[in-house]
């Protein structure tokens, strides 16, 4: 006779994001709540510092004036996607967090881009078991989306976030004084993202885009802030609020657009962004939704339209590339992702969408030509 045990129990998290201008001026003490009389180790992303150089004394004054006991000088670490190509930067943070003896009641501060959080994070996640991590994003992507996720993550064997982990940070500060030091590409890369989610979730947020399209596109910080902030809500509250903030199940809707765009950052060896990637692969998911009957023309247009406006490019050569590694591996490596069956969510309308389980080829590649033409043709208009 068999003889089992089967417990069910779950376990409450609670998803902190404060806005905030000026993290680290002399009278905002949101920091030295969080972190209290803890240890705090700080870890920097180097090109954030590069960018501005200031910072490290803003951070030294901020801990002096407000009692934060720092572990030490900040911790610069390589950013941008280099920070996940491989786990240089996770050992160099399970180094720190071991030799400053950063226990579970105590914080690693990451300050810096989506990337450099994720590699950051997924350190911070393993170290006993995980310790406690307040991230600071600093780009548009990382405010809108992935800063305020629950993933970690770095590449390895070749693919996007193969090595990673769920965890939930202790808290994440997004503090819009660091969009101006972002360059023009910097400042457009969320906005991808916030049609993305617009598209996905809120009718009304994607015509907002729509009406600020042209001061969203000319890098207004007053537009591209309420952009970000609509965008962090509607993907923190998607996680917390859908019933499967860890992905144990096959549906992510909030990787509409990333399948192709996983596959083309890793096609151009990175000359795309990922906020340059995604443009494309969400362009690539509206043609295909519409070719297969799902989406109004109308609508597609419009999408199409909008990226456009904002600065984004709906094609490159690497879309048809047909030879060996080509885009069509990314969605056989997307459906391993997802655990063996494929689920792509396509949209159907604004705040509308359905998940498919079937994609031909053929489908794929004829919306893919499609972004060629309309690519061509935009050239032959500005030419």
């Amino acid at each position: 006779m068999d003889d089992s045990l089967e417990l069910d129990f779950s376990v409450s998290y609670r998803h902190r994001i404060f806005f905030t201008e000026g993290a680290f001026g002399s009278k905002n003490q949101l920091l030295k709540k969080l972190v209290a009389e803890a240890k705090v180790l700080p870890v920097l992303d180097a090109g954030l510092v590069a960018a501005r150089p200031q910072l490290l004394q803003e951070l030294a004054q901020y801990a002096k004036s407000q009692s934060i006991h720092f572990t030490r000088l900040p911790l610069l670490l390589t950013g941008g996607e280099a920070a996940k190509k491989d786990s240089a930067v996770v050992k160099e943070v399970l180094s720190a967090i071991e030799a400053d003896k950063i226990c579970r009641h105590s914080y690693v501060l990451a300050i810096g881009g989506g990337a450099f959080l994720d590699a950051v994070g997924f350190a911070a996640s393993t170290a006993h078991r995980g310790v406690r991590l307040i991230r600071m994003p600093t780009t548009t992507l990382s405010q809108g989306d992935a800063g305020v996720g629950v993933k970690n993550g770095i590449n390895t064997f070749g693919k996007k976030n193969f090595t990673g982990a769920f965890a939930v940070p202790a808290a994440v500060i997004i503090d819009s004084v660091f969009l101006r030091t972002l360059d023009k590409r910097g400042l457009r890369d969320g906005l991808v993202e916030a049609v993305k989610v617009a598209l996905l979730k809120e009718a009304n947020f994607f015509q907002a885009l729509e009406n600020e399209a042209a001061a969203l596109a000319s890098g207004d910080l007053a537009a591209i802030t309420r952009a970000v902030r609509r965008s962090a809500e509607l993907h923190a509250k998607h996680i917390a609020l859908n019933g499967d903030p860890f992905e144990q199940g096959s549906a992510r809707p909030l990787d509409m657009g990333h399948w192709a765009a996983h596959k083309l950052e890793s096609l151009t060896h990175h000359r795309l962004s990922h906020g340059e990637a995604v443009a494309i692969g969400l362009a690539l998911d509206v043609v295909t939704a519409r070719e297969l009957g799902l989406m109004e023309a109308a609508l597609a247009q419009r999408v199409l339209h909008l990226l456009h406006q904002l600065g984004f490019e709906t094609y490159c050569p690497e879309l048809l590339q047909a030879e060996g590694n080509d885009l069509w591996t990314g969605l056989e490596e997307f459906r391993e992702h997802l655990g063996g069956e494929l689920c792509l969510v396509l949209p159907t309308g604004l705040g509308q969408s359905k998940n498919i389980h079937e994609l031909e080829r053929k489908i794929v590649f004829r919306a893919a030509n499609e972004l060629k033409s309309i690519h061509l043709g935009t050239c032959a208009v500005r030419s």
